[in-house]
Formats: C-alpha cells, sequence, structure tokens
C-alpha cells in the first residue's frame, strides 16, 4: 500500500491515493500535512540508502553529495516555517520546499514500482519515503548549521500561523501597496499564498485590492482573527477545505456564489494572481 500526503483533487492526508487529478499548490496548511506525515513514518528512524533518480532537484549539493551526508543518520522531529518543511537529523538538515506539485509519499514495501516523478528517496527499516514533485519546482537542500540554514531560507518572514495580533500589526504598519500583495509577501509572513489569502480577505469582508495604508485598526484586527481561525482550521486538516462555508469551495466554478450571501463571485488579477471576491462582501 502507498500512502500520499499531496494534495489531490484538494484533499490531503494518510489514506492511499490516486493519479490524475489536479493539485492546488501547497500552502502552509499542506506543509503542516506534510511535516506531519513525515513525522508518522519517518521522525526517529535512520535512513539506510537514498536515491536521487533526478539529480537537479538537490539544489545546494550534488546529488552524490545529497545521499552521502544524509546515509546513515537519524531523522528528528520535523519542522514547518511558511511553506518550508525542515527536517532535521542527527547532522544536517534537509529543508523541502514543494513548489507547485510537490508531495510525500510513504510506500512500506521498498519493492513497490517508484513513480516517474519520484525525485528524492530516503530508504528506511521498513519501506520508503518519497519527495514526489512532477514540475521540479522547489526541492532539497541541506544545512550543516543555522547559519547555512539561513541562507537557505532568506529574507523569509514569520510564519504565519505564529504571528499574535499586536505583531501582526506591526508588519501591516511598515506596509505599502495592496492587502492581497501584502499577505502573499513571503519575506513580510510566511506560508500564505494566492488561495488562503482570499479565503482570509473573503472572512474578514475586505477587498483584495484594497490598500494597507487605508485599513483601520478594527479591520486589520479582523483580518489578524480571520488569518488565524483559516489557518488553524486549514492545519488540522492539513489542506484548505473544499467545504461549505468556505470560498474555496467555490473557486473554480463557472457560477461561483458567495458562501456568505449568495452573490456571484467576481475573478480578476489581483497582485499578479487569479482572485476571488464578493462584491457585496468586499466593497472596495
Amino acid at each position: 500500500m502507498i500512502h500520499y500526503a499531496h494534495g489531490l483533487d484538494g484533499r490531503i492526508g494518510f489514506g492511499s491515493g490516486s493519479e490524475g487529478h489536479s493539485m492546488p499548490v501547497p500552502e502552509l496548511p499542506d506543509v503542516e500535512g506534510f511535516r506531519r506525515y513525515w513525522s508518522r513514518y519517518a521522525k526517529g528512524k535512520r535512513v539506510r540508502q537514498v536515491d536521487v533518480p533526478k539529480p537537479a532537484i538537490a539544489r545546494n549539493r550534488s546529488a552524490a553529495g545529497l545521499a552521502r551526508e544524509l546515509r546513515g543518520r537519524r531523522l528528528g522531529a520535523p519542522d514547518r516555517q511558511g511553506k518550508w518543511m525542515l527536517a532535521p537529523t542527527d547532522g544536517p538538515t534537509l529543508a523541502l520546499h514543494f513548489g507547485m506539485t510537490g508531495g510525500l509519499v510513504w510506500s512500506g514495501r521498498a519493492a513497490e514500482r517508484r513513480h516517474r516523478h519520484d525525485r528524492l528517496i530516503l530508504v528506511l527499516d521498513d519501506g520508503e519515503l518519497r519527495y514526489r514533485n512532477m514540475r521540479m519546482l522547489g526541492g532539497a537542500w541541506l544545512a550543516r548549521d543555522e547559519g547555512e540554514l539561513s541562507a537557505i531560507l532568506g529574507q523569509l518572514g514569520p510564519d504565519a500561523a505564529r504571528l499574535d495580533c499586536e505583531a501582526f500589526d506591526r508588519l501591516l504598519e511598515r506596509r505599502r501597496g495592496g492587502i492581497k500583495a501584502a499577505l502573499m509577501d513571503q519575506r513580510l509572513m510566511a506560508g500564505i499564498g494566492n488561495e488562503l489569502s482570499d479565503e482570509i480577505l473573503w472572512r474578514a469582508r475586505i477587498h483584495p485590492s484594497r490598500k494597507v495604508a487605508s485599513l483601520r485598526r478594527r479591520q486589520r484586527g479582523a483580518l489578524h482573527r480571520a488569518m488565524r481561525e483559516v489557518l488553524e482550521s486549514s492545519m488540522r486538516r492539513g489542506r484548505i477545505p473544499r467545504e461549505r462555508g468556505w470560498l474555496e469551495e467555490q473557486r473554480g466554478r463557472r457560477d461561483a456564489r458567495c458562501p456568505r450571501c449568495g452573490t456571484r463571485l467576481r475573478r480578476s488579477k489581483i497582485a499578479g494572481r487569479t482572485s476571488y471576491w464578493c462584491p457585496r462582501c468586499q466593497r472596495a
């Protein structure tokens, strides 16, 4: 049995998966799902062998160097920083970014045929943990110390799920431009992408093109509450739910309607991304 932890048709979990469904871009809740998946199948286990069928997936080492540094290491408890998953070992830390099409696959039988998009395989005592990434965006990095890890992550802001209201407010006070662009700026806060930002703004009743400077303190507070609500609920599921009462459930529909008031949703490019909002609930 192969178990999947990637967004197949908007669903993520530990059940068996299938091919051929559209895959949403992994955002913070998906990476939290990957983190739990890694913890379930790999934490505490020793890496017996490392295979890198696609050497280009190793970003700051050669494929041989990546395999050499991970082989024989014991895997610790994984962590998350926005859209990055950090997997420490008793040596270097493996940093994974999932790009647009990345995910994790556990195979309890090492002899099970590998997929053509399996890019990095960790062979453990009781099976294989496979990093699968069709489009090769993202990849795998190794960091020997905190300095090297900081260089890999770059100017990454704090994890959005760990921001309290005061810290969130301070970040926005320094920001110019539109609010959707601010929420998606990984240097400001890490983990929120296109779909999460639409969901958060819809719940806060704020138009995605509103200027940050135009938001009153009360509105910034409502925005933070909406962000926490969306992130906490999504992280429990390990995905952004496509469920009744969520804007996400309407995304991509020809006749998409606001789950709150029933008004037909608008769709346009905002901050360079296809955005959904309600013209009645989210007035410009």
